[in-house]
């Protein structure tokens, strides 16, 4: 039996004020981890239910680990902890955004403040991508 309950109804699912998040066949839901005050999106990842649950209870992001298949403290090695400010949930359950503070400056395991450190670009033929590293302006 899950933490959260199935909603049918598409209208309650939509616009009522149960949370009845929807996981994916793999019991995921995807989130969205986003700087509480400057907005800057700083990861993506997994949350199964627990996860979503152990997040409510203890006020820190906890995630699902798809390549370790276990459940994931962020900042529990690190000491980059998320403090969950906000939860947003999307229209249709199915994806969350939490909105963090974050102890000490990473949140990337690379060590950057955000994993989305790189941008997409055409090359100088304008016939081939290339990612590189953002520029901070």
């Amino acid at each position: 039996m899950s933490d959260f309950p199935t909603l049918d109804d598409k209208q309650t699912l939509e616009h009522g004020s149960v949370l009845a998040p929807r996981f994916n066949a793999d019991g995921l839901i995807t989130a969205i981890v986003q700087d509480f005050e400057s907005q800057e999106i700083l990861m993506l990842a997994h949350m199964n239910a627990q996860a979503l649950k152990k997040t409510l209870e203890t006020g820190q992001s906890h995630f699902w680990s798809r390549s370790r298949q276990e459940l994931w403290h962020k900042g529990a090695t690190s000491g980059h902890v998320q403090q969950v400010r906000e939860i947003l949930v999307d229209c249709d359950q199915d994806a969350v955004i939490l909105k963090v503070s974050v102890d000490g400056n990473p949140a990337c395991h690379t060590g950057a403040r955000s994993c989305f450190f790189r941008s997409v670009k055409h090359d100088d033929t304008g016939h081939h991508l290339v990612v590189s590293e953002k520029s901070h302006s």
